[in-house]
């Protein structure tokens, strides 16, 4: 049996938990687009720039919409199911189905509250600026503490993976007479 008709066979399964089907939407819905996003700035393509750009813009904006109703949600059989299918809708080149979701929907409800919008965008921004600002030392000090335990975390990973060969805190006989007789002569 074939590996993908192996994971199609769990994600499909009926008696699989929403733990499979979650992790495939985060995957299918975040890894593979972020790397395809990437693809498509390298290679500075306009074509896939603009095709992953409706499609974060879509999966965007049923994030947000997902947000205040996955608890209700999430109590509909097989809804992780048809997440997953949805993501792959929205992505499939031959189907397009973020640039059908934007052109349909998206697009319109934008252009009809964009004056609002920009109102609200612009006073998050700046609120957000001004929160900055006041804060800028505890900001700064949150970071300068990430930093160094990030740093910390690393070099623990680091060693965990590949051991440093550690001098033993033992003295050697040899010095330790040595050192004894120093001490004896000082005296």
């Amino acid at each position: 049996m074939a590996l993908p008709e192996v994971g199609l066979r769990l994600l499909l399964s009926p008696v699989n938990s929403n733990l499979v089907a979650r992790a495939a939407c985060c995957s299918v819905g975040l890894a593979l687009p972020v790397y395809s996003t990437f693809k498509a700035i390298e290679n500075n393509d306009p074509y896939e720039q603009q095709r992953w750009l409706l499609y974060w813009a879509a999966y965007g904006s049923f994030s947000a919409a997902e947000m205040f109703a996955e608890k209700l949600l999430s109590w509909i059989p097989l809804y992780y199911h048809v997440k997953f299918a949805f993501l792959l809708w929205l992505q499939l080149p031959n189907i397009n189905g973020a640039r059908q979701l934007y052109s349909s929907h998206l697009r319109p409800f934008l252009l009809k509250h964009q004056a609002r919008m920009d109102l609200i965008v612009e006073f998050v921004y700046g609120e957000m600026s001004k929160i900055i600002s006041r804060y800028q030392p505890e900001l700064q000090f949150a970071r300068t503490l990430v930093v160094k335990f990030l740093m910390t975390a690393t070099q623990t990973i680091r060693n965990l993976i590949h051991p440093v060969g550690r001098e033993s805190n033992r003295v050697e006989p040899q010095k330790r007479q040595d050192q004894d007789s120093e001490s004896e002569e000082n005296n």
